[in-house]
């Protein structure tokens, strides 16, 4: 597995910004270039959402738009992707997990809180409605970053070295989380004894023993192969992703008014093409790497001693954040 380090990433981002995203020369002759990033190839959920949302784009816009896009993590990591998204250069669009986004806006990892959703009818309801509209509200504000669409729909499990069975095997055991607080809270309540840890930086951390495991989803498992390390899945199903679908607020207003409503509309096409096709695409790629061989697959006992321990750790940071009527107007959908 190779990354580009955030340094050189940043470096690259440098020189891609020293050209205008958006030039604009005039209402009437735009020339438009949008940049779209992934940390994935082309067959990654996540990369077909955002070719979507350029076909739709392309479509349905009558003026002229390029795209750029830069794939498997080409300009660093997601953690990399916000501060671009933020400052307005080299990436225009993407898809985020809400958790690398909490450096700018405290609330929004809470639409992706493990166990936040009972089941994939209940976590489409949400992201069908407008329930979400005060987290990218926040969003928008503090970290100029507008949410376009919703895609996701992974369902996230234990992945590790040696198999993790139940609470006993899960006490202290040594496991990656992403930065936000929530997620780290989560897993100690449940025993474990989780580190926040670039995701670039997972498969090493693994080898040499960092850590003993990490939760994913099947498809990130698949395509960065950490099943060579990690081959033991354990099924906790503790949380379907929520992928805000994003994009620059500085680019978004630079767009014509006409071009800002076509990328909206083909934000949340292209989110909702994104949901049915990684909840589809889960437990297919789950189970080609059990039939090659790769990964080790075990239900955790004791699930529902899980949802008990974690209830209230989910009130109190609802209760932290302002937003127990947000907690309750999702857990009521």
């Amino acid at each position: 597995m190779k990354f580009k380090t955030p340094t050189r990433a940043a470096a690259k981002a440098v020189g891609l910004a020293a050209t205008l995203t958006v030039g604009m020369l005039g209402a009437a002759s735009a020339e438009i270039t949008l940049r779209g990033a992934s940390m994935f190839d082309e067959e990654h959920a996540y990369t077909k959402t955002l070719r979507e949302f350029e076909r739709l784009v392309s479509e349905n816009y009558d003026g002229e738009v390029d795209f750029e896009m830069h794939l498997n993590g080409e300009l660093g990591d997601e953690s990399d992707f916000v501060t671009f998204l933020q400052q307005g250069v080299a990436v225009d669009y993407a898809v985020m997990a809400p958790a690398n986004m909490a450096v700018f806006s405290p609330s929004i990892p809470l639409m992706d809180m493990p166990f936040l959703f009972r089941d994939l009818d209940h976590w489409n309801a949400v992201l069908s409605s407008d329930v979400l509209s005060p987290l990218e509200d926040e969003l928008y504000e503090k970290a100029d970053i507008k949410v376009i669409g919703y895609a996701g729909g992974g369902t996230r499990n234990l992945v590790s070295d040696g198999a993790i069975a139940n609470m006993d095997d899960l006490s202290g055991h040594k496991m990656r989380v992403m930065g936000a607080p929530i997620q780290a809270k989560i897993f100690s309540a449940l025993g474990a004894a989780p580190s926040a840890i670039a995701y670039n930086e997972v498969y090493n951390a693994i080898q040499t023993g960092v850590i003993a495991g990490f939760e994913n989803e099947a498809a990130s498992i698949q395509n960065l192969k950490f099943y060579e390390v990690a081959p033991n899945v354990t099924l906790t199903k503790h949380t379907i992703t929520v992928r805000p679908v994003v994009m620059s607020g500085k680019t978004f207003r630079k767009l014509p008014e006409d071009l800002q409503q076509v990328v909206l509309d083909a934000g949340a096409k292209a989110g909702a093409f994104g949901r049915d096709l990684e909840s589809r695409e889960d437990g297919e790629k789950l189970q080609q790497m059990i039939d090659a061989g790769q990964i080790t697959v075990s239900e955790f006992e004791g699930r529902d001693q899980m949802l008990e321990i974690v209830q209230p750790v989910q009130d109190a940071y609802a209760a932290e954040l302002g937003a127990n009527e947000l907690l309750a107007a999702i857990r009521s959908k």
